[in-house]
């Protein structure tokens, strides 16, 4: 009973100290944001979180325990997932209820969603349907070559978001009169590099408390019965919680361009950086990895994106919206629990 009662103390006193580094790295993120603008503002936190995501995936790879060759996959798709779904449906939500109707630039959405979608079936579904391998993986020269495409499918993007394109991720003119960060004075040089050094430090300490949680989650996720994924959805979950806070915040205060460039650059992110990492990582140190998922998981994900078009379609969103990718969210933790 004892022992008991000091691990829920446990579990407690690291979730306080979670959501604390949560709120820190929002508030630094922003803070460069401000000083940068938009859309270099939006990268810094999404690649940040993703770099130490890949770590930390490579980390539990690397102990080979048992499931090790799923935790890319399941992290990837969890991640594609929650950003599409949950990030995303939250914020219009959230951005709903006080304003009603809110806008972006569809162009830039739009494409980031068709490179997106191009990334999730080279990496998730294309090794279900090779023949090379039987089951869901892929040969090392097909693998390395997924890792290639993805990683220059990812940079040709930024090249895109930052230098050819970069008004496609602009707010509007009108909501930039209205946004009161675009008139307030920038932080200086020295506050921006303090924040930049407590942004990683914050990071960092997700993480590690993310890591430090899991065989607590695995413990429970083994007396519930549930499938292992619900492992890689849980600390998907909560690598993403800086992410998506600063999202549904930006959303709550008309910002949803810039919600939006932050959920959906955190997906590409994921699998633009992590697939090649992870890859190299695998063929070099010969390790198991099985990418392709399942047919049930294949329909939630080209439902998402098929209603994540649409939604992105016109430039405006309503609550309706937001409503509807909630309701997909929670059928994919429901089916996720129940296959």
């Amino acid at each position: 009973m004892t022992a008991l009662l000091s691990q829920t103390w446990f579990i407690v006193l690291m979730s306080i100290t979670l959501i604390g580094a949560v709120l820190s790295a929002v508030h630094h993120a922003e803070v460069i944001a401000h000083k940068t603008g938009e859309p270099y503002g939006t990268l810094v936190l999404s690649i940040s979180v993703t770099i130490i995501e890949v770590s930390l995936i490579i980390s539990m790879m690397l102990t080979g325990h048992d499931g090790a060759e799923f935790i890319a996959r399941d992290a990837v798709f969890a991640t594609v997932m929650i950003v599409i779904n949950g990030v995303i449906g939250l914020c219009i939500f959230m951005g709903g209820l006080t304003h009603h109707e809110m806008s972006f630039r569809n162009e830039g959405t739009n494409s980031a969603l068709a490179v997106l979608t191009a990334l999730a079936t080279f990496i998730l579904v294309m090794p279900n349907v090779t023949v090379t391998t039987p089951g869901p993986d892929f040969t090392k020269s097909q693998l390395a070559f997924a890792g290639i495409a993805s990683f220059s499918l990812y940079i040709a993007f930024l090249f895109f978001q930052t230098v050819t394109h970069r008004d496609y991720y602009l707010p509007k003119t009108k909501e930039k009169k209205t946004d009161k960060n675009v008139h307030a004075q920038k932080p200086s040089n020295l506050k921006t590099s303090v924040s930049a050094v407590l942004l990683i430090l914050s990071l960092i300490t997700v993480v590690g408390l993310a890591e430090l949680l899991s065989p607590a989650i695995e413990r429970a996720v083994d007396a519930a019965g549930a499938p292992k994924t619900i492992v890689g959805i849980a600390i998907a979950l909560l690598v993403l919680m800086p992410e998506g806070f600063a999202a549904v915040r930006a959303a709550k205060a008309n910002r949803l361009q810039s919600s939006l460039n932050l959920a959906l650059g955190s997906a590409l992110a994921s699998i633009g950086l992590t697939i090649p990492t992870v890859a190299a990582i695998a063929i070099f140190f010969n390790l198991p990895l099985s990418l392709g998922i399942s047919e049930l998981n294949m329909v939630l994900m080209y439902l998402s994106f098929f209603i994540g078009a649409l939604t992105l379609a016109i430039g405006r969103t309503t609550l309706l919206q937001g409503i509807v990718h909630i309701i997909i969210f929670l059928e994919y933790l429901f089916l996720s629990l129940v296959p």
